[in-house]
């Protein structure tokens, strides 16, 4: 017996079944994809600088990803179980590492990233962008059309960029399903949750090394290797910097070509594991059955599918459970997907963090305990079997807690340096204006300033000025990024001015407890996560036992489609619309015109991040609750019928209940 259980040579690789390679070389694939993904989710802002595009225009290449993943999931649904799935997992790969490269393509071909700045030439700082009457010299550059610009790449090279999102998220999408449904079959059922487990850790490996090399690319220069690091100017936490996105993604690139490779030497087939049949002769065996069921496909005529089709999707939608479900979770994901996508800009504006900061700071304070509320939530379930109205119950109530707790958030803040023109007066008071004529006063009106530049710099009173010209700014000693303005009458001009009234490049630093109330912030959010991943299995089980086990399939795919359509491809761009009616000061492109925003009313902005989530997440509790209602209704209905029913028969009956 022990010698029959033994696998056959054919079914090896260097002494490791194909089984157990196809397992290695998945987990790969799912690290690889996974990490792409959450690096592009990570690098979205520097791309939106890189660029100068608005972040509702980031928010639609963000959703590309997803109708990239549109596109094939239905071809992949249908035929991909039925063709060679290792082969079309390794296409899939190769295509998701060249969507990976055609996002990078737009760095080679834009050239040198230009810093926005109120000198013409950066590198020149022996004439400086100061306060002298009627010097058209220093009027902005952008103002000025010149045959140069129209030569230089747009920044309509973004498009590259979404085309890049499209055509990673085709590559994805048969990963996923052939990869788990290949183990399925091939393993036995006391290790396929072993297997399961496996591919989760790689789900939760790969979003943290995406946020890790997405810190240390955010904290090198764009133009990395071109550029003398003395020539910068300009800091990583300043509103113009741009880190090196394209780099982490070449990475990702090589990553998810390599995680394919495997893929094209595994066989269409394998022998179940414990099993000693040849897969050569089941194949041999399986040649005229398998003609005969093409044949039979064959002959199905497009009524004949959507008969079957028509009446399962009527099914779905007459399950009143289900379909409460769907919107659950398209209000639900909307709220994570919107605040995701612009988390790290959020950081940046309302604590001062670089991206670089940001980013290292969700990955490590959220990835980690999501995996541990994952795991704590699936024992729990398998411990105490737990039926579908108990399920319903634990996912409302600690989902509900979560959301009272995610109200604390609104006290976690602090106020950034005032910016004269924008935040205050130029006497120091305190007034938000959108308004750009606002930027003129007293103290600069002769100075012939450009009003559309950002080039920041911090006045010894602890007001930042949009630029040394409008901060009145007289003359300039030293060099790079150790120049002084000194002489500034703005500066003098305000409530707070001291004797000394200069000005150094670059924003005024936030109150001190910036820091404190950012810990504060992400511990909150650390249990926020932790409390929510909880309630998401007990969820999850709602909406599989709510389905028949002929619906389960097509009941899961038509729910991954309404979330992807609803939640994954709206939400990034009207929460970016909304984000932009909340920028103070847009910056400029090479040839005129808005740019990226470059400052955002901080105040407005917080309330637009937090309570455009706070009302979707609440809008959803009314379907959560009618889920309970309904459950507990039902739960009622079925007891009295067990009262009814014969001894013998009630075991089964609280099986189909749980």
């Amino acid at each position: 017996m022990k010698e029959a259980e033994k696998p056959r040579a054919g079914d090896k690789f260097c002494c490791i079944s194909k089984l157990k390679v196809f397992l290695l070389a998945l987990s790969l694939a799912f690290v690889g994809k996974t990490m792409s993904g959450a690096y592009m989710n990570s690098m979205y802002t520097q791309i939106e600088k890189q660029f100068n595009i608005p972040a509702s225009l980031v928010g639609i290449i963000n959703g590309s990803f997803e109708i990239g993943n549109l596109l094939l999931i239905a071809f992949v649904s249908y035929f991909g179980a039925k063709l060679h799935r290792p082969r079309i997992i390794a296409l899939g790969c190769t295509i998701l590492s060249f969507g990976c490269l055609l996002i990078s393509i737009p760095h080679f071909l834009f050239g040198r990233y230009r810093i926005e700045s109120s000198i013409s030439q950066r590198e020149n700082f022996s004439v400086m962008p100061l306060c002298l009457v009627n010097q058209s010299l220093f009027s902005s550059p952008t103002e000025e059309p010149s045959i140069e610009c129209e030569k230089e790449p747009g920044s309509l090279l973004w498009i590259f960029v979404m085309v890049g999102n499209i055509v990673r998220g085709m590559g994805e999408t048969p990963i996923m399903p052939l990869g788990i449904s290949y183990l399925e079959d091939f393993a036995k059922a006391e290790n396929s949750p072993f297997y399961l487990g496996c591919l989760h850790t790689a789900t939760v490996i790969g979003p943290f090394l995406g946020f890790l090399l997405a810190s240390f690319c955010a904290e090198l220069f764009v133009d990395l290797g071109s550029v003398d690091a003395e020539d910068i100017t300009i800091t990583v936490t300043d509103a113009r910097w741009v880190g090196a996105w394209w780099l982490g993604i070449l990475i990702c690139a090589s990553l998810n070509l390599l995680a394919g490779i495997p893929f094209w030497f595994l066989p269409k087939s394998l022998v179940k594991e414990g099993e000693i049949n040849d897969p050569e002769e089941m194949s041999k065996n399986s040649v005229t059955p398998l003609q005969e069921n093409d044949k039979n496909e064959a002959k199905q005529t497009m009524y004949e599918i959507a008969k079957d089709f028509i009446p399962f999707l009527k099914d779905l939608f007459r399950n009143p459970v289900y379909m409460l479900f769907i919107c659950i979770t398209v209000l639900q994901f909307s709220a994570f997907n919107g605040m995701v996508s612009f988390m790290p800009k959020y950081l940046e504006q309302q604590f001062g963090k670089s991206a670089s900061d940001a980013i290292f700071l969700i990955g490590v304070y959220n990835l980690p305990v999501i995996c541990v509320g994952y795991f704590f939530g699936g024992l729990f379930m398998k411990k105490f079997k737990i039926n579908i109205y108990q399920a319903a119950n634990i996912a409302f109530w600690v989902s509900l807690l979560e959301y009272l707790l995610y109200f604390a958030a609104y006290w976690t803040v602090c106020d950034t340096s005032p910016v004269a023109g924008l935040t205050v007066s130029y006497e120091g008071i305190e007034q938000v204006s959108y308004a750009e004529n606002t930027l003129l006063a007293g103290c600069n009106r002769d100075c012939d300033c450009p009003l559309k530049i950002w080039d920041p710099v911090c006045g010894n009173n602890g007001i930042t000025y949009v630029s040394p010209c409008l901060a009145g700014c007289k003359a300039s000693r030293g060099t790079g990024k150790s120049v002084v303005f000194e002489n500034c009458t703005c500066v003098a001009a305000s409530a707070f001015s001291s004797q000394n009234v200069s000005a150094i490049l670059g924003q005024c630093d936030g109150e001190e407890n910036c820091d404190k109330m950012l810990h504060y912030f992400l511990i909150l959010s650390l249990v926020c996560s932790f409390i929510f991943s909880l309630a998401a299995m007990p969820g999850y089980m709602v909406l599989i036992r709510s389905l028949k086990p002929e619906e389960k399939s097509f009941g899961v795919g038509i729910h991954g489609l309404a979330s992807r359509v609803f939640a994954g491809i709206p939400s990034p761009i009207y929460f970016g619309a909304l984000i932009d009616t909340t920028c103070l000061k847009w910056g400029t492109m090479t040839c005129g015109g808005e740019g990226a925003c470059r400052m955002y009313d901080i105040v407005t902005y917080r309330w637009l991040y937090l309570g455009l989530p706070a009302i979707l997440r609440g809008v959803s509790y009314i379907p959560s609750a009618l889920i309970v209602l309904i459950l507990k209704k039902k739960l009622k209905s079925e007891s009295q019928i067990l009262l009814n029913t014969p001894v013998e028969m009630q075991d089964k009956e609280q099986e189909a209940l749980k």
